[in-house]
């Protein structure tokens, strides 16, 4: 069999997980194109499991926001080194630069200075072509890539235009999602009865969303509680809404808290207590608990992708330092039509977005029990939900984007 020797960098839990799709659909063409692979990373757990040997791991160094990013400064620019001095000693065949703009717009640029020879794929490109602030960002991109794998069909069309090498693949995570178990399927794994209800909490996968987000989300949890929990207001909602919730429930977990990364369980599981919240944090099972939600609280990110292809009705928040969104719609200008992924694919508003001064715990308890108790609002968002589904690809998107590598090192 021929060696062939691939550098793939991204940071943070999703481009880890996308990274870690990708590996595995490269093991799979790789055998059967005769070819034997050495995949070096920047990634994380997720991608390691899948077969690649990490020179670091970037899940716990990424931020949004320009405040929140000066204490990962030094970090970054340490692995970026180690990165660096690893691709001029062991040049690989290839490079994927998965998402992480700054970081990746660093090493592609090197790259392209010390070692032009080396081609460059950038699969999942930054949403610049949402919100481009600056248009030497995107120039940049489409300089540093060889071949762009675009996964939404507008990012493919805005790349395009700008000039650069692009095949749209479609998202990787319908192909994750095959693999999804059921509803019914998800609740047996957990112990939730049919009649339960159950309500996923997604309040972070950065560090900086412990202190931003978790507090908001919480105290909406908190306040949502009591009202689908306490024995008179439950008694009203079942007469006049229809019986959503048992009695019963008060025993049991109504929210359910994946935990993206092991670090956060402590203060996650501190901040439940503080809330008096019926919550179970869980670990491994995300997947299990997304499936098996009537609804989540949510982040904007991957994960709503995630929960509109399991049909789940969710709602999108978002906030970070004020002074970082002052200093963004201030001087930057900083302006972005939508933030969630499903609202983005169809560019318009399909899933509720509260952001920065929108997204308090009463806006955000008005918008869950809309999306809990009104049937026609609920109907509405599946059907939504379909349309997006169609603008995502067929199966076989990770098949695709490794093909696509393929050709460039054949």
């Amino acid at each position: 069999m021929t060696l062939k020797s691939i550098f793939i960098s991204t940071g943070e839990v999703s481009g880890d997980l996308q990274g870690a799709l990708l590996i595995e659909a490269l093991k799979r063409q790789g055998t059967a194109a005769g070819l034997e692979l050495e995949i070096v990373a920047l990634g994380g757990d997720q991608m390691a499991q899948a077969g690649a040997k990490l020179l670091d791991n970037t899940t716990s160094i990424g931020s949004v926001g320009i405040l929140e990013s000066l204490p990962f400064v030094l970090p970054t620019l340490k692995v970026q080194g180690r990165a660096k001095q690893y691709l001029r000693q062991q040049t690989p065949d290839l490079v994927v630069l998965i998402d992480y703009m700054g970081p990746n717009l660093s090493i592609g640029s090197f790259l392209k200075r010390e070692l032009p020879q080396v081609p460059v794929v950038y699969y999942i490109a930054p949403q610049e072509w949402v919100w481009s602030i600056s248009k030497r960002n995107t120039r940049m991109i489409v300089e540093i890539s060889d071949r762009m794998l675009a996964i939404f069909p507008e990012e493919a069309r805005y790349f395009v235009e700008k000039g650069a090498s692009v095949t749209w693949v479609g998202h990787p995570l319908v192909d994750r999602m095959e693999s999804s178990p059921s509803r019914e399927e998800a609740r047996a794994t957990l112990g939730i009865a049919p009649e339960q209800s159950a309500i996923a909490l997604l309040p972070a996968s950065r560090q900086q969303e412990i202190k931003y987000l978790m507090p908001v989300v919480f105290e909406a949890a908190k306040q949502l509680q009591s009202q689908l929990l306490d024995t008179e207001q439950t008694r009203q909602v079942s007469q006049s809404k229809g019986k959503w919730l048992k009695e019963s429930q008060a025993d049991s977990p109504l929210f359910w808290i994946p935990l993206s990364l092991e670090a956060y369980r402590h203060p996650i599981e501190e901040a439940v207590k503080r809330y008096g919240l019926q919550a179970k944090v869980v670990a491994g099972q995300t997947k299990e608990i997304l499936a098996a939600a009537d609804l989540a609280i949510t982040k904007s990110g991957t994960v709503n992708l995630e929960l509109a292809l399991l049909d789940v009705p969710q709602v999108v928040f978002y906030r970070v330092n004020p002074f970082t969104y002052w200093l963004a719609r201030t001087f930057l200008k900083f302006s972005i039509p939508f933030m969630s992924p499903p609202n983005l694919v169809v560019m318009r508003s399909i899933v509720p977005e509260l952001l920065q001064e929108q997204a308090t715990p009463e806006n955000i308890v008005r918008e869950s029990l809309e999306l809990l108790f009104n049937q026609e609002r609920r109907q509405q968002t599946l059907k939504d939900y379909q349309e997006m589904r169609q603008l995502l690809g067929e199966v076989g998107v990770c098949d695709r984007a490794a093909k696509e590598i393929f050709q460039l090192i054949s």
